[in-house]
């Protein structure tokens, strides 16, 4: 690399993301700590503790991001279909070989303690290749040829990791209908996925019988307003059939296809039941280790819910209830900012971008970033069902870790090569 190129890989690369990052990762290197901390080894870089595993992860990371801040930005790109299958290969190894924690047959045993999980890495894959994809000549994702290959691309990896079952990192992945929906995909997508989802509960919730009344009134009425639009016609009585249909499916959905916790905790979560020793154990503690923070916190390894290990799975899927409880509302609202922060500013990148193919990535990233935060830190205040999944660059874990830092590191080299075409 001559001087001059090197010049211009510093001034291009996006310097305030890569500060985000480490803020990020800083933050979550010391609340691990607070989240498990052990007198007898409170040494930050004990590799023997959690904390000390995260520092290793930490430093590994920022190894692989400053490679990948090296690599040519078309090779990346070229890369995207093999890395993809090899994602692919692993999520159907995981599932002979794999080694089963918590329910979950996720995780391969790479020895000395560290397991790899597939899943982590099949959203940096899957982001490449929909990018790859959705940039070719030609293709609109308003047809339906493109629209589902695209749909294929995203639906592999979710019915390998369902299989795991993972339902957690698997539900991820439906966040890539941001990613089509800024390519072209009508916003009556979105309104259907609402749509669908607000029946699910409330089919959960009131008598089946009722739904589907007012749902044939509110047709009835708007076939009345349309009645010479046989199209429009045609296609409200379909989709008063699909919705019937998927109302009398809710019970088998919810009795066979997902788990008996998972149930436990949608209904603990909608009012249907209430348990606060068992499955709503967890989100109880967390509300009161974070509502105890009140305005400034405990203060740092004074948290009583954190030190007595009163939440499980803390330094995880629940990490974000150490800020609350420690650090307070003020802590929580600066994290929650910086997340927020980070979001807007991949978006910044992705439109900022002369190639479709960073374009497309980029957004993929923001969207997978968004449903994340949003997800692990509802999980934590008790607005939406526990489902496992971590806190980028908060929780403690080096597949999820590593992941992450892949994902915006690819996104940040792509844009420094921005005035290029890939």
């Amino acid at each position: 690399m001559s001087n001059h190129q090197q010049r211009s890989f510093f001034f291009n690369v996006d310097w305030l993301t890569v500060l985000l990052y480490l803020v990020l990762c800083a933050i979550g290197w010391f609340n691990i700590r607070a989240a498990v901390f052990d007198p007898s080894h409170s040494s930050l870089i004990d590799a023997s503790t959690n904390y000390g595993k995260q520092f290793i992860f930490i430093c590994v990371s920022i190894v692989i991001a400053i490679v990948i801040l090296l690599l040519e930005s078309r090779f990346i790109a070229a890369l995207a279909p093999a890395f993809y299958v090899i994602v692919v290969l692993l999520l159907i190894l995981v599932l002979i070989i794999g080694r089963n924690v918590g329910g979950n047959q996720a995780w391969i045993n790479m020895g000395g303690g560290f397991r790899l999980q597939p899943s982590e890495f099949a959203k940096l894959a899957t982001c490449l290749l929909l990018a790859r994809y959705l940039s070719g000549t030609n293709i609109r994702v308003t047809e339906p040829k493109s629209f589902a290959m695209a749909a294929g691309i995203i639906g592999l990896p979710m019915l390998l990791i369902l299989r795991q079952p993972d339902m957690g990192s698997t539900l991820v992945f439906c966040s890539l209908i941001f990613v089509l929906y800024r390519e072209g995909l009508s916003p009556y997508f979105l309104i259907i996925e609402g749509l669908f989802i607000a029946l699910f509960v409330m089919a959960l919730l009131y008598n089946p019988l009722y739904i589907i009344l007012v749902l044939a009134a509110i047709t009835a009425l708007v076939i009345y307003l349309v009645r010479r639009n046989r199209k429009l016609i045609t296609t409200m009585v379909i989709g008063l059939g699909i919705c019937i249909a998927f109302i009398f499916s809710v019970k088998f959905i919810y009795s066979k296809v997902l788990k008996q916790h998972q149930t436990e905790r949608i209904n603990i979560l909608l009012g249907i039941t209430t348990d606060l020793r068992g499955e709503g154990y967890n989100v109880n503690q967390s509300k009161i280790a974070i509502g105890s923070g009140k305005l400034w916190g405990k203060g740092y390894l004074h948290g009583t819910q954190t030190q007595y290990s009163f939440v499980p799975a803390q330094s995880t899927d629940f990490i974000f209830c150490t800020i609350g409880e420690e650090w307070g509302f003020a802590g929580s609202i600066t994290v929650i900012g910086l997340y927020m922060f980070l979001i807007l500013r991949i978006i910044y990148l992705a439109e900022r971008q002369r190639s479709p193919f960073t374009r497309v990535y980029a957004y993929g990233v923001a969207s997978v970033f968004f449903f994340h935060v949003v997800i692990n830190i509802g999980m934590t205040i008790g607005i939406v069902p526990v489902i496992g999944i971590p806190l980028p660059f908060i929780s403690y874990g080096g597949s999820s870790l590593l992941s992450f830092t892949m994902l915006l590191f690819v996104l940040i080299k792509l844009d420094s090569n921005r005035m290029g075409i890939i």
